[in-house]
């Protein structure tokens, strides 16, 4: 239970130190990777979803075998953008350093699936 709470207090402090940030950053993200953001709903709306993935992660720390079912949708918030960086990049859609964000999104979805493993025996008592 140690690795879970661990591994969940983790993802959600990183998570959140990543995306905070780009609520003020939509102008310096258009600079840096044109073309600017013409749909700033999608954005922060984006970022708002995910901050609350990140909130999840951190509630699921304090007690993995109580909210364990929640792991499930976790794991998919996890394999979502490595998949869609596969399919964008074999596209030529994206630019191949995307692939070292979405790679720690795998990184996580490992720990994510460990941890549920983990959690299987101690969620029967």
């Amino acid at each position: 239970m140690k690795f879970a709470r661990t591994v969940f207090l983790v993802a959600g402090i990183y998570g959140l130190i990543v995306l905070v940030p780009q609520f003020f950053l939509e102008r310096k993200i258009g600079v840096d990777t044109p073309p600017p953001i013409t749909h700033p709903e999608f954005f922060y709306g984006f970022i708002c979803v995910a901050v609350a993935w990140q909130v999840l992660f951190l509630i699921l720390s304090r007690d993995p075998i109580r909210y364990r079912p929640m792991m499930i949708p976790a794991m998919l918030e996890k394999i979502g953008f490595p998949v869609a960086v596969l399919v964008l990049y074999l596209q030529g859609r994206v630019a191949p350093a995307i692939f070292i964000p979405a790679a720690l999104d795998l990184v996580l979805l490992v720990l994510f699936i460990t941890s549920y493993q983990k959690t299987h025996d101690s969620s029967q008592s």
